[in-house]
Parts: C-alpha cells; structure tokens; sequence
C-alpha cells in the first residue's frame, strides 16, 4: 500500500471528486482512479459507490480514519528530520560522574527548556565504558575526558578542566614521596583518566607501588579523603561545588598534568537524530564563559 494511494483516496473522499482530487494533487484523474482501484484490490473490498457522484462505502469511512492517522504521522516524521519540528524522542548521553555532577546540569536545562520533547536519560561511568557504550550503539553521545581517537567518532571539545591535589589539610607543595607512597589515592574504577592521571604523577615523582583505592562515587571519594584516608586528583571545579560539604584543601597541578579537555562524542553524524544535533549544536555555540567557569582559588 504506498503513501500515493492514500493521499489520493484521501484526496477523492473528502472533495466527493476523482477530478477535483487530481487537480489538488496536481495530477491526472486517470491516476486517481488507478490508485483507488489498486487500493481496493489490496484490501479486497469496494471503497466508494459510484453513482455519477461517488460516496465512500463503510469500508472506506474505516480506510479513511486510518489513512489519515498514517499520513499525518508520515508527515510528522518528515518534519522532525527536515528541521521543521521540534526535536523529540529519547537522547541517551554518557557522562563521566564529576561531569555529570558539575558541569551537565546547566547545559541539560537550557537544553530542556528549548526542546521540551526531548526525553533525556543521562549515564554515567569511566570514560573507557562509556565509550565502549557509544561504539556498541547503547549510547546516542557521551562526555569523555582527554583525546579518545576513534575513526568512527565525532570529536569536539567541550569543557577544559584544570586537576587538583586533594587533601585534608592545606597542602602548599607537593607532598614527599615518602608522604605519598605511604598514603593511598582515592580514584574510580580503571578506566577513568582522572585515574591515569594519578598513575603520571606518581610515576613523575618516581613513586612505584603505590596503592589506589576504587571508590564509584565523588562523595565516597571526597568523604575519606576529608577523613584523611588519602589523597584524590579531581577537576577543581568538582572541589569547588563540594568544599561547602567537606573539609578539604587542594593544590594546583603541572599543566602537563592537570590540564585536561572533555569532549563531547558521538558516533558518525549520517546517524544523527535532531535531538542529538541540538545538543551538538548548544555544546559548540554556548559562550566560552558558561563551559569553562572560571578558577576558583582553593585553599
């Protein structure tokens, strides 16, 4: 049954005409007529009584109500791909925890409030899983730290975060080798770069061995290390928003080191639905300035 066929039928049922619906739909009548035949071979049944004028039979009153319903969500359709519509359906974006908590909210919101029929489901995890996530298709996008190349992925920048120590007391240099040998790292699970940039700057300080506690969440992570359990390396935009909840102090870290992009990803952008394009698009227009907050002196 094609699209055509009940544009047409639509057409000749609601003007009572195969000749005034072929002038509607810019066509023949003979083409009316073929369609509305072929329509009727289909189904099997009679759709108009042709008595010099033509009226629909109850099979084509009940073909109507259904033509109607299928059209105008074929068109609905359309629209929303051709940019005519609102974005709707489900975005599913991955996120690592400390963006999530910190740097998502603001730009989920603006997001919501322009495109309301978007339904958002956010994930989050360490960047390998998230990206592992992304590549499997269980993800529409995703938030991951430092550079993923992938030829399959679309890359553009969307955060740049700065890494501090974090402490429970102040802590004005570098702590002494023996210092951070003898206490453990709090970080996520393997996969997290926040992690590996934990392992660099033990590794710069020529510290082997050392041991790294797997927490799976920012306030387990920052609760210890306030109780003194050990040292954490987090965005310092994280220790911003939690210091009001948690006695600790930080200190910056090398660029080398601390300085770290969060991208936003997504697979090849042929695929893209224009919930996804949206997103993409309030991630590389908003101001510099709402991105990357500025720095926050830390204590």
């Amino acid at each position: 049954m094609q699209l055509q066929s009940l544009r047409l039928f639509v057409a000749a049922a609601s003007s009572g005409s195969f000749s005034i619906a072929a002038k509607q739909t810019h066509t023949v009548q003979s083409n009316v007529t073929a369609h509305i035949k072929k329509l009727e071979t289909e189904l099997g049944v009679a759709l108009f009584i042709r008595q010099g004028t033509i009226h629909l039979t109850p099979a084509g009153h009940t073909l109507l109500t259904h033509a109607r319903r299928t059209l105008a969500a074929h068109d609905e359709t359309l629209a929303s791909f051709n940019g005519h519509d609102q974005p709707h359906g489900v975005l599913r974006i991955g996120s690592m925890e400390s963006t999530a908590a910190v740097r998502l909210p603001s730009l989920l919101a603006a997001y919501h409030r322009q495109y309301p029929g978007v339904d958002l489901r956010l994930a989050t995890g360490t960047t390998t899983d998230i990206v592992a996530q992304l590549l499997a298709g269980s993800l529409d996008c995703a938030f991951t730290a430092g550079s993923v190349p992938h030829s399959r992925l679309y890359r553009v920048e969307a955060f740049h975060e700065s890494l501090v120590l974090v402490a429970d007391r102040p802590v004005p240099v570098m702590p002494s080798a023996d210092d951070l040998l003898e206490m453990p790292f709090l970080a996520f699970k393997q996969g997290c770069h926040y992690r590996q940039c934990v392992e660099r700057l033990l590794d710069r300080q020529g510290i082997a061995g050392a041991r790294i506690f797997e927490f799976g969440s920012i306030d387990g992570i920052l609760g210890c290390v306030a109780a003194g359990m050990g040292y954490a390396l987090l965005p310092e935009t994280v220790v911003a928003a939690y210091r009001s909840r948690f006695a600790i102090h930080s200190m910056d870290l090398p660029a080398d080191i601390g300085g770290v992009t969060t991208y936003f990803a997504a697979t090849a952008t042929t695929g893209w639905s224009p919930a996804l394009s949206a997103l993409d698009a309030m991630v590389r227009h908003r101001p510099h300035t709402d991105l990357a907050p500025p720095r926050t002196a830390l204590g």
